[in-house]
């Protein structure tokens, strides 16, 4: 009549075994040519001039930016509750929009993706296997510490 309770838990699940995760190496070829992508919420007013500020760091490196797009949050879809708040916790940007950068990426033959957000190991891990080419953020593409302030204070360097 009373049946044990036990029997209608679910099973524990298996821990999944440690992958040794290597760090990304700061990616400083020069001559290498980059997609940059901005993620900006719909409240940010001048994600143009932060764009065209981290393009102009970029070419200073002496990476060439074979093309820019912009991810705004909150001027479609989302709705002001949601504006700060990525898309997607495992790509940061939607998914037609990675579509569209690994096309992107494609036609233009680019060798990196450079995110002007930082991004967690796992969106690195996932958008580099998506997008076919190594998808990094801004602080990892700099050699150097010389990039624009403006840029900087938007986006640090503290993960």
């Amino acid at each position: 009549m009373y049946q044990d309770r036990r029997r209608e838990r679910r099973p524990r699940r298996r821990a999944r075994a440690a992958v040794p995760r290597r760090p990304v190496a700061p990616f400083s070829a020069e001559g290498d040519g980059v997609v940059v992508v901005g993620y900006f919420s719909a409240k940010q007013r001048d994600f143009a001039a932060l764009m065209d500020a981290a393009v102009a760091d970029l070419a200073a490196e002496g990476i060439r930016v074979l093309g820019r797009l912009v991810q705004r949050r909150g001027v479609s879809d989302g709705g002001a509750r949601k504006m700060d708040m990525p898309y997607s916790s495992r790509t940061l940007i939607s998914h037609g929009k990675v579509r569209l950068v690994a096309a992107v990426c494609e036609e233009t033959g680019a060798d990196a993706v450079v995110f002007l957000a930082p991004l967690t190991e796992r969106q690195r891990r996932v958008l580099t296997q998506a997008l076919g080419c190594p998808a990094i953020s801004l602080q990892d593409a700099r050699p150097s510490a010389n990039f624009s302030p403006r840029v900087h204070e938007k986006f640090p360097t503290d993960q």
